[in-house]
């Protein structure tokens, strides 16, 4: 079965933490076409036009073609709003990943709501959301398959956004391609909301200088797998909502994404000083001064310090308010009661 791990960018990706960087496997298929701007679609958008030119790749496909510089207008990158001009060439190469071998696997879920339309699932540190290069088995999605059969027939399996590996929390599953096609809509107009706690460096008064971070966030320019807060990158806006010490060094946040780029909210906050807890990709070296027991506690921290525990949409079919909440899991717990000690 063929399953489009293409997600929209939105649930830090965190949607961050979370949408992760696209891997492309090697073993995909390689496609190669070209497209001469009329002088009927001269002014259109790229986005736009590419979405209906290149018909046969969603509309979140074209996008990540565009941003990752395989899509591309006289031989060169653009950005999604370029207006196009006649006689313009745009030209399309890109490698797409094979999931034609995506099973369903017996692994336990930790569902938190399900009903006809949705399911509302508390992803464990470690689970990898969907099959992608290096991680063809052992992932949500072959859990998915396997928990409900008949969510094979939707794209993705019914995936609406997801949150990185080793990013804990909730995500919501659609179940039928009415219930995804309205989840996905409620992203864009932002009727879906999540709140995170997380782990960072820094006390609370420095912090909140900071409670709308609003700086773009865009790939690096060297580091592909990485973001970073570039001039050039795509609106990303993070909510701080309250800040609890831990010690002298540490704070608990309640973060509320306003949108979701991938990895916003470690960017974010590490970009400001506040790196999380044990996030390898974006941490900072640890501070001076700690305890040995609380050195011991963020050295062996062994993933990001990012919990998604409350998740909030309208029910696509009844038009009901939604909310569900998870507690933060243990290691966490373990991680805070440490350094509230210092």
């Amino acid at each position: 079965m063929m399953i489009d791990t293409n997600l929209p960018d939105e649930i830090d990706g965190e949607l961050d933490d979370g949408f992760g960087v696209a891997d492309h496997s090697t073993d995909g298929q390689t496609v190669a076409l070209s497209h001469v701007v009329t002088a009927d679609e001269s002014g259109l958008r790229l986005d736009k036009l590419a979405t209906t030119v290149f018909a046969e790749f969603s509309r979140v496909q074209v996008q990540s073609f565009i941003e990752n510089g395989e899509l591309l207008v006289n031989q060169a990158p653009q950005k999604p709003k370029y207006r196009v001009k006649a006689d313009d060439v745009l030209t399309l190469q890109a490698v797409l990943e094979d999931h034609s071998a995506d099973l369903p696997e017996n692994i336990a879920l930790d569902v938190v709501y399900e009903d006809d339309d949705v399911i509302v699932i508390n992803k464990p540190a470690g689970l990898v959301v969907h099959p992608g290069a290096g991680n063809r088995t052992g992932t949500l999605v072959n859990a998915l398959l396997y928990h409900y059969p008949d969510n094979a027939h939707l794209p993705r399996a019914g995936l609406v956004h997801r949150i990185d590996k080793d990013t804990t929390g909730l995500l919501v599953v659609a179940r039928s391609k009415s219930a995804q096609l309205d989840l996905t809509e409620q992203l864009k107009d932002k009727s879906v909301y999540r709140h995170y706690q997380c782990v960072c460096q820094g006390v609370p008064s420095d912090i909140l200088r900071h409670a709308t971070i609003d700086l773009p966030i865009a790939r690096h320019q060297t580091q592909r797998t990485k973001m970073a807060v570039r001039d050039s990158g795509k609106p990303a806006v993070t909510h701080i909502l309250k800040a609890q010490g831990l010690g002298e060094r540490y704070s608990l946040l309640d973060v509320r994404l306003e949108t979701g780029r991938t990895h916003q909210i470690r960017v974010h906050l590490s970009h400001l000083g506040f790196a999380l807890v044990g996030d390898a990709v974006y941490g900072k070296p640890i501070k001076s001064g700690l305890s040995e027991a609380c050195r011991q506690a963020v050295q062996g921290f062994s993933r990001q310090a990012l919990h998604a525990y409350r998740l909030g949409f309208i029910h696509p079919k009844s038009g009901e308010k939604m909310e569900f909440c998870a507690d933060l899991p243990d290691d966490m717990k373990d991680l805070i009661d440490v350094l509230k000690q210092d």
